[in-house]
């Protein structure tokens, strides 16, 4: 059978507008017949499908599959044909009978997320680059399938904001969504979480958040590529695909910044700059911040995140109250001290265990909201860098800025300027 990639309009031009309203066009039939709502029987199959097929979005599948029985993958979708088959032939093996794509259930192109939607499935897996997560998910949710996303959210305000409709959808639906961060259905931060709202670290007066590490993979540009297709396989490196490594990949520490004080910060200022990956090829990104936020109870977080080869690896969380300290996962010491003496289960797998028993149970999770503040928070500690100036949860709450492209086709696309505190705005345009 012919594979169907070859049939979708790949690189056809899309409007944003155009985005949207084909999105709900598209998946308003399918709500009528939805009864997802209503929970599944033990014995009965949720049938998975995954759009976004890279690394990430092929750990999800088989992370989900391992989870729990009566779990099959049944559709796969991705801006690129390649990403498509490599995905599918990797979940082949991995899998075995559970997996039961078939050739005209694989899509490639800008609107392959349709395609998959359209399937009959009844769970959406979304692992795209974050920029495309908005549009991706609204057109899950009104089309009646519970959802689990990959983190974060969105690279914007524009698009945190409508995360956060489509997360009030879901729950006016019924519908569960859970976010991939992971540390949320980790055991020992949610033990250790649990004992420091209960008091045993006393009230929470500061925190330190890392991720610092050395550099990721980067592809060279092919002969051949278009400027959406450079940019599209090189995500990382482009705010309006990753929104910077700091919402990208710092997001899980100042999530668990959020969590620990039940919050999100009302202001934050930072540094942060390109020192070392200042070649084209690497986009337009910053390599390093160092932001400090400000919680309603007075509290400052200090949240530094590098990606720099050769330097020092730091990846951790520690949270100071007025009666002890934690690491937030595995100890606690002062007053009430605690420690963790068991391994936790994998929770990269427990996350969608959580989702699918919330399923089966018709008692959906709805971690939307939650996961799209903590993106906002790291896109406040972005703009903060970037522009050099105090950003308050307000403003950057309520900000027009909207980092998508005009349109979805493959053509030209240029290179946004590295930003420059004290030069960079806010309220900048693409």
């Amino acid at each position: 059978m012919e594979n169907s990639t070859s049939k979708q309009n790949i690189g056809l031009p899309l409007t944003r507008r155009e985005f949207l309203k084909t999105s709900t066009a598209a998946t308003a039939g399918l709500m009528a017949s939805s009864n997802f709502a209503f929970g599944f029987a033990a014995s009965e199959t949720i049938r998975i499908g995954l759009i976004g097929c890279g690394g990430r979005g092929t750990g999800a599948a088989k992370d989900c599959v391992e989870s729990s029985p009566g779990v099959e993958i049944v559709a796969l979708g991705d801006l690129f044909e390649d990403r498509v088959n490599q995905c599918k032939e990797q979940l082949r093996v991995a899998i075995g009978d559970r997996f039961k794509v078939t050739d005209d259930h694989c899509f490639a192109g800008f609107g392959a997320y349709k395609n998959v939607i359209a399937s009959e499935v009844d769970l959406i897996l979304l692992a795209t680059p974050p920029g495309f997560r908005p549009m991706h998910l609204r057109a899950a949710i009104e089309a009646g399938k519970h959802v689990f996303m990959e983190k974060p959210v969105a690279v914007d305000p524009v698009g945190v904001r409508s995360v956060m409709e489509s997360s009030d959808m879901a729950t006016q639906k019924g519908l569960a969504i859970v976010a991939g961060t992971q540390r949320r259905h980790h055991r020992g931060y949610v033990e250790a979480l649990k004992r420091i709202h209960g008091g045993a670290i006393g009230d929470i007066v500061a925190a330190q958040v890392y991720w610092n590490q050395g550099g990721l993979w980067m592809r060279p540009r092919q002969p051949g590529w278009t400027d959406m297709e450079w940019q599209a396989r090189n995500w990382l490196y482009f705010t309006w695909l990753s929104g910077d490594h700091i919402v990208e990949q710092h997001i899980h520490n100042i999530d668990v910044a959020n969590w620990a004080l039940q919050s999100h910060p009302v202001k934050a200022v930072g540094v942060g700059g390109r020192q070392v990956r200042v070649d084209p090829a690497y986009g337009h990104i910053f390599d390093h911040f160092a932001i400090e936020f400000e919680y309603p109870n007075g509290a400052r977080v200090s949240s530094m995140c590098r990606q720099i080869d050769g330097t020092a690896s730091q990846v951790s969380e520690h949270i100071v109250g007025t009666k002890g300290t934690s690491n937030a996962s595995s100890w606690i010491r002062g007053a009430k001290p605690w420690r963790m003496e068991t391994d936790a289960p994998n929770p990269y797998v427990e996350e969608h265990r959580d989702l699918i028993a919330s399923i089966r149970k018709a008692q959906p999770l709805n971690e939307g909201r939650q996961v799209a503040e903590s993106t906002l928070t790291a896109i406040m500690g972005r703009e903060a860098a970037y522009t050099g100036q105090a950003i308050t949860w307000d403003e950057i709450l309520n900000a027009e800025l909207d980092l998508t492209p005009k349109s979805f086709s493959f053509g030209p696309l240029p290179v946004p300027p590295v930003a420059v505190p004290g030069a960079t705005k806010l309220s900048r345009t693409t």
